[in-house]
C-alpha cells in the first residue's frame, strides 16, 4: 500500500480544475497502481472519502542535447496521474503534509 502516492500535482491546470470543483485533487501516482488502490491509498493518508478516481498514463519522451563534446540522448520518465475526487464538504490540505 505505501509508495502508491508519489507526489501531489500542484500546476496551474489542477489548481483551475481544484478552483472550480473543490472536491477535486490531483496527484502523481505509481504507474502499476490502479484505482482501487488509488482510493485505498488516499483515504488510508488523509482520511477521506473517495467517490471517484480518475487516472491518465502519460509516456516518457525522447530527448535530445547538444553540447560541445557531441550529442546526448535520453528519456525523461512515464508516470501516471491521477485525479480524485472526493465526498462532498471534504477536502485535502495538500501544504501541510508537505
Amino acid at each position: 500500500m505505501h509508495n502508491i502516492l508519489i507526489k501531489p500535482l500542484i500546476t496551474e491546470k489542477m489548481s483551475n480544475i481544484s478552483a472550480g470543483d473543490a472536491t477535486k485533487f490531483g496527484f502523481v501516482v505509481a504507474y502499476n497502481a490502479n484505482k482501487i488502490q488509488i482510493a485505498q491509498a488516499i483515504k488510508q493518508k488523509f482520511n477521506v472519502d473517495v467517490v471517484s478516481v480518475n487516472t491518465i498514463k502519460y509516456k516518457g519522451k525522447s530527448k535530445t542535447q547538444f553540447t560541445r563534446k557531441g550529442r546526448f540522448t535520453g528519456k525523461s520518465p512515464r508516470f501516471k496521474k491521477a485525479v480524485v475526487t472526493l465526498k462532498e464538504g471534504q477536502t485535502i490540505d495538500i501544504f501541510s503534509q508537505v
